[in-house]
């Protein structure tokens, strides 16, 4: 008998043995071998050969009327021979048909079937071997759109993961959900940057942790590529077994040197593709967005704190003549680098700085216009040319300030003039000057004024916007108005008001 390891089985989805036996309308019932739950199959064969292992895959339930079985089988080897062969090939269980050869199932061969661990299954003569065949095909059908139900719904919880103020937490979270197990991120120098589940069973930790951390440096570019591999090119995946635990390692298509780890008790049909997913969405957030573009926006840095103008320098950042400014600030915790990234990137540019709890995005105009972005509250400056770049900015805190006090996701800055349009703008700005000169030395007292005549005169809204209390509100619109000498409930005083702060 060859020393033949156990062929891998089909890549189908497995069906459980006892999903098979439940059924009432074959009246199954295994007669030998082991009762495990556990047991798969992956589809059904039907052979008369006397060794069918030259004919087998693995994980079939192969089913057979006897017929080649000779009549002094009992009293012989033969069937140990032939319950051998079958498990050899990975046969994953026998069904034998009562009817039209045999009577019963020969004794010597629920022995055999008990002796070698093979499930012995009793086929009752009203059930053709053609109908269990159906069965099974049934029962893969049901478990091939359950599986893709699991990935796609696993699919579309990651990528809402993913566009979440804390994406890299948020995925691996997902993951660790999705599979059962740990997900962990690894950095180039083969730390962990982040980690979520736990790792299956007792008293594994430490093995599995550092087995998943060696199997990540395997996949990691310019990694010992891992025992017995040789001196080929780094796989972009690897997986491996471990105190019962599987673990799988994928390399980041950045590049740079990032990996992602998943250890779960059990490998199903679909992990593979979940992790995949989650692998492609990690990829890019921690990959440098539109990485072709890097050595153009640090020459533009470079001439910027040289001395040249923006408008100098925007087309080595984009073509696009007119920008617009976005800020920030996620509804959660406050953000890091990378949700910062992945939110430049949702909004089409790689623009982008972290300053606190608020991210500044420079988006070229025309090419996406931004939109609101699930878990953050966003505030958007009118289109400008780069020599307003600082004049949008403003804007766009504003209307940020004015998105949080009104509670909507996303707030722009009126870009229609108005009245302003009717004044030539040194007018306007001389009309401002003069109106605004008694508060003019107090940024505190005008920004106020302004979000407060912006939100029609609400403390609590106010409040929010700037961040204070609705007490420190009060107090500063009232000195305000003292400064200024004028009665701030006059409909015509507000409207002067608000004419002069929009022309500032």
């Amino acid at each position: 008998m060859p020393d033949a390891a156990v062929p891998a089985v089909p890549p189908t989805p497995p069906v459980a043995l006892a999903a098979l036996l439940a059924r009432d309308d074959l009246g199954l019932r295994q007669i030998a071998g082991p009762g495990d739950p556990a047991t798969v199959i992956h589809w059904a064969h039907t052979s008369e050969m006397a060794d069918p292992y030259p004919y087998l895959l693995g994980g079939e339930l192969l089913l057979t009327a006897g017929v080649h079985i000779p009549e002094a089988a009992g009293s012989g080897t033969y069937f140990d021979a032939y319950v051998s062969r079958i498990v050899a090939a990975g046969g994953a269980a026998l069904g034998f048909g009562v009817a039209p050869v045999h009577d019963t199932v020969p004794r010597a061969l629920v022995e055999a079937c008990d002796q070698y661990g093979l499930p012995l299954v009793e086929v009752p003569p009203r059930t053709t071997f053609s109908g269990v065949a159906r069965a099974v095909w049934q029962l893969m059908a049901q478990a091939r759109h359950t599986e893709l139900r699991r990935v796609t719904e696993a699919q579309q919880s990651l990528a809402a993961a993913a566009a979440r103020p804390d994406p890299v937490p948020s995925v691996l979270r997902q993951l660790a959900q999705r599979t059962g197990g740990r997900a962990a991120l690894y950095a180039p120098d083969g730390g962990e940057v982040a980690s979520a589940g736990r790792l299956p069973g007792p008293g594994t930790g430490a093995e599995v942790g550092a087995a998943l951390a060696g199997l990540a440096a395997v996949v990691r570019p310019g990694g010992d590529g891992g025992p017995g591999l040789g001196s080929g090119p780094t796989p972009s995946s690897a997986s491996d077994t471990v105190a019962g635990v599987h673990l799988a390692a994928y390399a980041l298509g950045t590049g740079q040197g990032f990996v992602l780890g998943v250890a779960a008790a059990r490998r199903d049909p679909g992990d593979h593709t979940i992790a995949s997913v989650g692998a492609v969405l990690l990829s890019l957030l921690t990959g440098e967005h539109q990485s072709s573009t890097g050595a153009a926006r640090s020459s533009a840095l470079v001439r910027m704190l040289l001395g040249a103008a923006p408008q100098e320098v925007a087309p080595l950042l984009d073509p696009g003549e007119l920008w617009v400014v976005v800020h920030a600030r996620p509804d959660g915790p406050p953000p890091d680098a990378v949700a910062a990234s992945a939110l430049g990137a949702a909004l089409g540019s790689p623009l982008v700085d972290l300053a606190g709890d608020v991210v500044r995005v420079l988006v070229p105009a025309g090419h996406r216009e931004p939109v609101a972005q699930s878990g953050w509250t966003c505030g958007v400056s009118a289109a400008v040319a780069p020599g307003e770049w600082g004049v949008a900015d403003t804007q766009a805190a504003r209307a940020l300030s004015r998105a949080r006090a009104v509670r909507e996701p996303v707030v722009r800055h009126g870009d229609q003039p108005g009245l302003a349009g009717l004044v030539p703008p040194d007018e306007a700005a001389a009309y401002a000057r003069a109106v605004l000169a008694p508060v003019a030395a107090n940024p505190a007292l005008t920004e106020t004024l302004r979000t407060w005549l912006s939100l029609h005169g609400s403390w609590d809204r106010t409040a929010v916007a700037l961040s204070v209390h609705r007490n420190t509100v009060r107090q500063r619109v009232a000195r305000a108005a003292a400064l200024l000498n004028t009665d701030l409930d006059d409909p015509d005083v507000r409207m002067e008001l608000w004419f002069a702060l929009r022309a500032t």
